[in-house]
């Protein structure tokens, strides 16, 4: 099951011929993913980081740059959760202009303890939510 949100292609996201600098689509899967964490998992980023003190950093990323992105353009981002581990998440993300594939990755994250920088499983809250958005396997 996907999750998308709608992302405004601003002037902090381009180069200077006003198209996107590829590595702004890494920030801009990582913004969707917090979007996915606060409004679908129901786990406030903010409080994951601050007061849980975990955090998802990305262990592997691999993107496809198929389109340009333009300033002004709006550009659906899409995630859909592949592989969920013990401690880690394998995700594919799209990025949409209409109906043209700007862009897809495929980005793993392990979830870190800030304190020890350690990985540490997912609690069973949050592995059930992810878990809703897993495709069943034939």
């Amino acid at each position: 099951m996907w999750f998308a949100r709608d992302k405004l292609i601003r002037f902090n996201h381009c180069d200077p011929a006003a198209i996107i600098f590829y590595p702004q689509y890494f920030v801009l899967f990582h913004e969707l993913m917090e979007d996915w964490f606060n409004e679908a998992l129901d786990t406030p980023y903010g409080e994951y980081i601050r007061t849980a003190r975990l955090g998802v950093p990305a262990v592997r990323a691999d993107c496809e740059f198929l389109s340009q992105s333009r300033l002004g353009d709006l550009v659906r981002f899409q995630l859909e959760p592949l592989r969920l581990g013990k401690s880690s998440l394998s995700f594919a993300g799209e990025a949409w202009g209409g109906e043209e594939l700007r862009a897809r990755a495929q980005i793993t994250v392990v979830q870190m303890s800030l304190e020890t920088r350690r990985a540490v499983p997912f609690d069973e809250r949050l592995r059930g939510n992810i878990a809703r958005f897993l495709r069943a396997v034939p």
